[in-house]
């Protein structure tokens, strides 16, 4: 009869060879990761428009500027008012003071010092509507106060988006799915199966004006100068295969 150590012995060679054996069948396994980059993107068209301008008046006399630059003031109220932009949506900022001086040179250019003249005074306005066209539209118009003296700078308008929250959420999604379909056909094209999903990376939000040929930025591209817009987003997913 063999003695207890040699049965423990020849037992121990057994499960080291069961333990060899998955090792070498584990090892041989198809086993891998497979790495895709999708692209969600949606076209928009801006719901919110945002349109600046400035006026000034000067003068040698502050009294006599400011008197000037409140008549504007009014004159520019009652033309908005005339186009359908009512007072509480128009936004006046403090007036701005400046000094005016004039510089002084001798005939063989020496500096002799500068002489006050008077004072420039500047006003800005600011609209923001979601009345995307009729503010556009007034944008492009309001020069017609230069008939009335008044002279009022149009600056360029700026566009935006009141629910980007949902629509990043959207691309996100579509971003998504755009990845799984590439990883899915890429398993199956190499004789694999997906398998589960190790990692998922967000690129960066990008918001570019349509057909613009407009460079995407490492911080993300936010157009306010078109008012329709392309936004688009990437995701960067790891999936196991089999």
């Amino acid at each position: 009869m063999r003695s207890l150590p040699a049965i423990i012995f020849a037992i121990a060679i057994v499960l080291a060879a069961v333990v060899l054996g998955n090792a070498v069948i584990n090892r041989n396994r198809p086993q891998g990761t497979v790495n895709v980059t999708g692209l969600g993107e949606s076209n928009f068209t801006s719901d919110l428009i945002v349109w600046e301008g400035n006026f000034s008046r000067e003068s040698s006399e502050i009294q006599t500027a400011y008197s000037n630059l409140e008549k504007d003031r009014k004159a520019i109220t009652s033309y908005l008012d005339s186009k359908g932009i009512s007072s509480s949506q128009i936004i006046f900022n403090a007036v701005i003071t400046n000094p005016q001086y004039r510089q002084n040179y001798s005939n063989d250019g020496r500096y002799l010092g500068q002489t006050f003249i008077g004072y420039q005074l500047n006003q800005s306005i600011k609209i923001e509507s979601k009345d995307v066209e009729k503010v556009e539209k007034i944008s492009r118009e309001v020069t017609e106060l230069l008939n009335q003296g008044i002279a009022f700078y149009s600056q360029e308008p700026r566009y935006y988006y009141t629910d980007l929250e949902s629509l990043k959420l959207e691309m996100i999604a579509k971003a998504t799915e755009d990845a799984r379909i590439r990883a899915e056909k890429i398993a199956e094209n190499s004789g694999s199966k997906l398998s589960d999903l190790i990692s998922a990376n967000m690129g960066v939000f990008q918001i570019t004006g349509q057909n613009s040929g407009e460079d995407y930025s490492w911080g993300g591209a936010f157009n306010t100068s078109s008012k329709n817009k392309t936004a688009s987003i990437t995701m960067k997913l790891v999936f196991e295969v089999d």
